[in-house]
């Protein structure tokens, strides 16, 4: 028997029991981001012990805050970051998040779009989706503002951006159309006073931008698929 079939009225993949949204057995590789972000919230004491600057993607301990002043002092502290070997820092702020909000937040975003993704796309589409929307999250971030951040929302709007944009091409994923809209305008906000007005910190609003943007990219490289024809 077939584990899965298609809805006749939404075109969107149900499992046997009706359920649209994948179940944790479908999705490994999003419960094991999802793990690794809660664990790191966990060992990191939400960004404030020395574990933190090891997962930022330049180290701040090993330069004056002078270095990270001007966009050449960046992109040298980044260059010989990389020259090091030290390539996990191109991914790793995406584990590191400063309150619960925050994590809670990018996790429940990270399942309900990207095990869609990872059932319906399949594992490697969702594995270089993560990859590129991380690297350009966190990349813009980092020559915009410097190392002191992190969180999967970059990966997160990445998502959101590649369903949106792919979704035109071949609709399968389940998502209100008003998340977007939704997402897109609190982005804009987030380059206002705002967010600091009301006590909302200031948001990594490159990292979300860059994530979008290379959500949009891949879906426009790679073509629609799916397990369901």
């Amino acid at each position: 028997m077939s584990e899965v079939s298609l809805d006749q009225h939404t075109s969107s993949p149900i499992t046997p029991s009706g359920r649209w949204q994948p179940a944790p057995r479908h999705a490994p590789f999003v419960v094991s981001m999802i793990g690794i972000a809660v664990a790191m919230v966990w060992l990191t004491s939400m960004g404030q012990n020395p574990l933190a600057a090891a997962m930022m993607i330049v180290d701040p301990r090993h330069y004056s805050w002078d270095v990270f002043s001007s966009l050449g002092g960046r992109l040298d502290a980044l260059s010989a970051t990389v020259a090091s070997g030290q390539l996990w820092r191109l991914i790793s702020p995406d584990f590191l998040h400063f309150s619960w909000t925050h994590i809670i937040f990018n996790s429940v975003m990270l399942w309900f779009l990207g095990s869609q993704i990872e059932w319906i796309d399949g594992r490697a589409r969702l594995v270089a989706l993560f990859l590129v929307t991380s690297l350009a999250a966190n990349l813009l971030q980092y020559l915009v503002s410097g190392p002191l951040f992190g969180g999967l929302s970059g990966v997160v709007y990445g998502i959101l951006g590649y369903c949106w944009l792919s979704q035109q091409r071949r609709p399968r994923f389940q998502f209100p159309p008003a998340l977007v809209t939704f997402a897109l305008v609190w982005m804009v906000i987030g380059f206002t006073p705002i967010p600091e007005m009301i006590g909302l910190g200031r948001m990594a609003n490159e990292a979300h931008l860059g994530g979008f943007v290379g959500g949009l990219a891949v879906a426009a490289v790679m073509p629609a698929r799916g397990r369901f024809r």
